[in-house]
């Protein structure tokens, strides 16, 4: 009798413990349920804790309300202008009506996945290779519009749709390689000309400026050159006229000029200035007046005159020196294109010339002072005086 009791106790407690465990539903976050009684919809389980009738209510598989992804085939579309490209695509949506998903559609992801490939030989099939393979952006936009509005009633809502990739045939790849690689080329070639195009304007430019700053350089250096130039000759000048010189030093110095007039290799002719017979005038009078003693100096001033020609003349010349000194002064003497080298013979005789009547004049100056002068000299200063 006990043990019938404890039997009978076991069952009932089993059946509540089943009742219990029948009647309690725990639903996981964005995770859904259908209910059923008796085959017919009773409600959707929310996530948590739910209570249901046992062994009435039926509750069917859970459909998950994530966003989810699915990747579908390769789909073969012909393209505008009739080629066959393979393309994938990717799609992202999401449960927003479990009880539609459940009873709406069969297999709702089957059924995304046949609106897509037939939406995509729509929408391809309205382009040329070219916006197929560059509009991927506008085919998706079709694509998800098209899509979310035929999934609407199924309680599935389409957030993106990718184009993952798009193959054309093999002949098309090939075609559009060479293309690429034409373009490439073209870019290759017209980047090169600019940049020799670009280098050599540099180089032009560069020249200029250098040619620039010589030509500036150039010009003050000349400015410096000539600056210093007209400095040295103030300072000369003015030291000329600061030590007054007398005439004697400068015949001098003009005689000392001539052999330079003939030192020129292409001078065919050489010309002798008239005032080279004044010079050695200046130079036998000047020595010959300031050597004169004190009778000469209380002579007449027409009678001291005639004193420089007669020291030249007592001066012994070379050969070919009095062709030189004679003739009129007012005219320059030009000797008939000798060679060069008789020309500068000529020069030098004449500079010898000059340097002996200078030495000769010194000599008789000092005789002169002395009181001792030669009996020709003293002669002809007797006379004229």
């Amino acid at each position: 009798m006990i043990i019938a009791e404890l039997i009978i106790v076991a069952v009932i407690v089993l059946i509540v413990l089943l009742t219990v465990v029948r009647s309690v539903r725990i639903i996981p976050q964005a995770r859904a349920r259908n209910v059923e009684r008796f085959g017919r919809y009773r409600k959707t389980l929310e996530p948590g804790l739910n209570f249901i009738v046992p062994f009435v209510d039926r509750v069917k598989t859970q459909i998950d309300l994530r966003e989810q992804v699915v990747s579908f085939d390769s789909q073969p579309v012909i393209t505008e202008d009739n080629l066959v490209v393979q393309i994938d695509t990717v799609l992202f949506f999401q449960v927003t009506d479990p009880r539609a998903a459940d009873y709406e559609i069969v297999n709702y992801i089957l059924a995304i996945e046949q609106l897509t490939a037939t939406m995509l030989r729509s929408v391809i099939g309205s382009m040329d290779l070219e916006q197929t393979l560059t509009s991927r952006d506008k085919i998706n936009t079709l694509l998800r519009g098209v899509l979310d509005d035929a999934s609407g009633k199924w309680g599935i809502r389409v957030t993106r749709v990718e184009i993952k990739a798009i193959d054309p045939p093999k002949s098309v790849k090939d075609a559009m390689e060479k293309q690429m690689r034409a373009e490439r080329e073209k870019r290759a070639a017209i980047l090169t000309a600019e940049g020799a195009r670009q280098s050599q304007i540099l180089t032009a430019e560069g020249d200029r400026q250098s040619k620039i700053l010589r030509a500036e350089g150039d010009k003050q250096a000349a400015i410096l050159r000539s600056q210093g130039e007209a400095e040295a000759i103030s300072q000369v000048f003015g030291s000329i006229h600061r030590n007054d010189p007398d005439p004697k030093l400068l015949a001098y110095q003009y005689l000392q000029t001539l052999p330079q007039l003939a030192a020129g290799a292409g001078n065919t002719f050489w010309v002798i200035p008239s005032e080279v017979t004044s010079a050695l005038k200046a130079v036998t009078s000047a020595f010959g007046g300031g050597g004169s003693d004190g009778a000469t100096e209380k002579a007449a001033p027409s009678a001291a005159e005639p004193a420089a020609p007669e020291a030249a003349a007592a001066i012994p010349r070379q050969p070919g020196q009095a062709e030189i000194a004679a003739g009129p002064q007012d005219n320059e003497h030009a000797i008939p294109q000798p060679p060069a080298q008789r020309e500068a013979a000529l020069a030098e005789a004449a500079l010898a010339d000059a340097e002996q009547q200078v030495a000769d004049a010194e000599q008789e100056a000092a005789l002169g002072a002395g009181g001792a002068l030669p009996g020709s000299l003293n002669g002809r200063s007797g006379e004229d005086r």
